[in-house]
């Protein structure tokens, strides 16, 4: 599925990450996101095994797998940043809260029904942050 999702964004426009999880850890996903240019951040399955250093999506991966077992699976989620991929699927699943699918028909209409989800949730989240003053 994600040379396919990559394949729509225009050729032209740059791509500076991909995250995704662990069983996108394969050499097709990994040659796509590098023949883009792009940094994969993608964690290595728990039983990996070094690809032979082939190509550039292999050197990168290998270079996570690196990473992964020096510092430990934890460690190096948050040194390269996978965890924000978290929030995102956090905040997708806030945003299906609010209606599965969308009324509208017309994409320009779907487009703007999603802002009116996402306007509702922003006035959500700006109610449940404390305001906190100075005391003292």
């Amino acid at each position: 599925m994600l040379p396919e999702l990559l394949a729509q964004i225009p050729a032209h426009e740059e791509i500076g990450s991909v995250t995704a999880d662990g069983a996108y850890d394969t050499r097709k996903c990994q040659e796509v996101i590098a023949e883009r240019g792009a940094h994969a951040v993608i964690p290595p399955r728990r039983n990996a095994k070094p690809w032979k250093p082939s190509s550039a999506g292999a050197v990168t991966r290998n270079e996570a797998l690196r990473a992964s077992k020096y510092l430990g699976r934890a460690l190096w989620r948050r040194w390269s940043g996978y965890h924000r991929r978290s929030r995102v699927e956090t905040k997708m699943h806030c945003v299906k809260l609010l209606g599965q699918g969308l009324m509208a028909r017309d994409f320009d209409r779907q487009v703007a029904e999603l802002h009116v989800r996402i306007a509702v949730l922003n006035g959500f989240t700006a109610l449940g942050i404390p305001m906190t003053e100075a005391v003292g």
